[in-house]
Order: structure tokens, then C-alpha cells, then sequence
């Protein structure tokens, strides 16, 4: 497993992914002795019975992998069809976000209230954001390596910009270094972060179910489109490899159907 691990990082993969991939190989070995058509398939009707469709192409993505690292490609197995939802679910409405962010800026929360200011604006992942330095608020951007070797660019807004500049000489007071930092001036993990978000929403009266890191990246997508209708920008913007997963957006959430439907359905 050591070498297979090896082997991941070579190919630019992120720690959770590879984390993922050979928890499902282990997984696998579990069951079988050995790698076979049979096998393989008998697997496969084993995840789809176990796991939602997500999970199941994960640990099929992981075999394959697996499969190329032990040259034996031709035993490749098809991932699922993941049936897509006709509408984005729980994602914060635009009017929550702003209610928010105010009561955050109201109770001085001057941290949380960036935190939440960066994901939305900028539709960083939660695993981005807490990598953003004082040098990357001076310059306007920050660039990271994806999955593929590629470089992604996050572009923080000038109105964002010169508000956390005024937040970093006032109260932060640093010259460089991570803004997102623990009471033990350490780096701020991404699950410390989920957590006190949830934390937030339930003294705001939110429904906890909508405040999560990824939501606020839906709603920054969101409102991108509502502004500026530029599907191809936004799908760079948010680091999409492919512009068919940036189209969800263009989908209503379940609750704007619902006024929607209830505002002109009257016959």
C-alpha cells in the first residue's frame, strides 16, 4: 500500500484523495484474495447496494487507480450514472448571507466575519481559504496547484481587499504569514471553521442545515451568474475542470422553485 500511496502523490493528488482511494483499496482486500474480472464487477454490485452513487464512483476511481498502478488497465471498471438533483439543495439564500455577515460585523466578530466574507466572495473551498496570506490580500489573488498540476487562480474583490488590509493593520497587526488563525495563533483547520459556522447559525436562528463552508462557495456562484451571466468565466473562477459541473448553477434551489411556483401558479 506504501508504494500505491507513492505512486498518488506522484500523479499531484490531494491528501484527502489519496487518503480516500487507498481506504477503498483496503476496503477491497477485505473482501477478495485477489483482483479479477469477477471480482471487480461482484465489488461493484457490492458498493451500489452499500453506498450512495458519489461514494460508489469514488471507490471505483480508487480500483482504477489501483489498476493502472499494477499495469493491469484492462480490468477497468465503468463508474455509475449519478443521477443529478433538478434543483441545488441547502444552499444559504442571499438574503441569510446577509444577514449574517451583519450580525457577525455588529458583534465585532471581525475574524468570523471575514471568514465568512472570503467564501462568499471569492468561492473559495474551505481548504483554500484557510491557505490565504497578508501577501495575498496585497496582491489581489492567490494561486494553488490543483489535482492536475494546473494553477488556480482566486481573485479577491478590491471591496474585499481593502476592508481586510484595515483589518489586518487594526487588529491583526502582521506584516505576512496566514490571517485565519486559532486563539493558539496556529492556522485554523477547516473543521474548527465548519463547526463554529454551525455554531453561528443556530444563536442567529439559521437553519444550521444551509451554513456550512461549501454553501457560501454555491451562493458566491450564484450570485456570479445573477451579475454577470458568463457561465465559461465562472467555471474558471471556480476551478472547474469541466464547464458541464459549473451548468448546476444555473438551476434554481428547491425553496426559489417553490416561490416561484407558488407566485404564478394560480389556475
Amino acid at each position: 500500500m506504501k508504494e500505491f500511496k507513492t505512486f498518488l502523490v506522484s500523479l499531484n493528488l490531494s491528501a484527502n484523495t489519496i487518503s480516500a482511494y487507498s481506504n477503498a483499496i483496503t476496503g477491497y482486500f477485505k473482501k477478495y484474495t485477489e483482483i479479477t474480472k469477477h471480482n471487480l464487477l461482484e465489488w461493484k454490485v457490492y458498493l451500489i447496494e452499500h453506498f450512495k452513487a458519489k461514494t460508489v464512483n469514488l471507490k471505483i476511481q480508487a480500483i482504477n487507480k489501483y489498476l493502472d498502478f499494477i499495469k493491469k488497465s484492462n480490468l477497468r471498471i465503468k463508474a455509475i450514472k449519478v443521477q443529478q438533483k433538478p434543483f441545488l439543495e441547502n444552499v444559504i439564500s442571499d438574503a441569510d448571507y446577509v444577514f449574517f455577515k451583519r450580525k457577525l460585523k455588529k458583534e465585532d466578530n471581525k475574524e468570523w466575519y471575514f471568514i465568512v466574507r472570503f467564501l462568499c466572495a471569492t468561492g473559495a473551498r474551505i481548504s483554500e481559504l484557510i491557505k490565504i496570506k497578508v501577501e495575498h490580500v496585497n496582491v489581489g489573488y492567490i494561486d494553488l496547484y490543483t489535482k492536475g498540476g494546473k494553477i488556480r487562480r482566486i481573485y479577491i474583490p478590491l471591496s474585499l481587499r481593502k476592508e481586510t488590509i484595515i483589518w489586518i493593520n487594526d487588529s491583526l497587526k502582521i506584516e505576512s504569514g496566514y490571517i485565519f488563525l486559532n486563539r493558539f495563533g496556529e492556522r485554523i483547520t477547516a473543521r474548527g471553521i465548519s463547526q463554529q459556522l454551525k455554531n453561528f447559525a443556530i444563536k442567529y436562528g439559521i437553519d444550521p442545515n444551509v451554513v456550512y463552508p461549501h454553501s457560501f462557495r454555491h451562493r458566491f456562484a450564484k450570485n456570479f451568474l445573477e451579475k454577470y451571466n458568463d457561465i465559461a468565466l465562472l467555471a474558471d473562477l471556480m476551478g472547474h475542470e469541466s464547464i458541464e459541473t459549473t451548468r448546476i448553477y444555473l438551476r434554481k434551489t428547491a425553496s426559489e422553485q417553490q416561490e416561484i411556483v407558488d407566485k404564478i401558479v394560480t389556475w
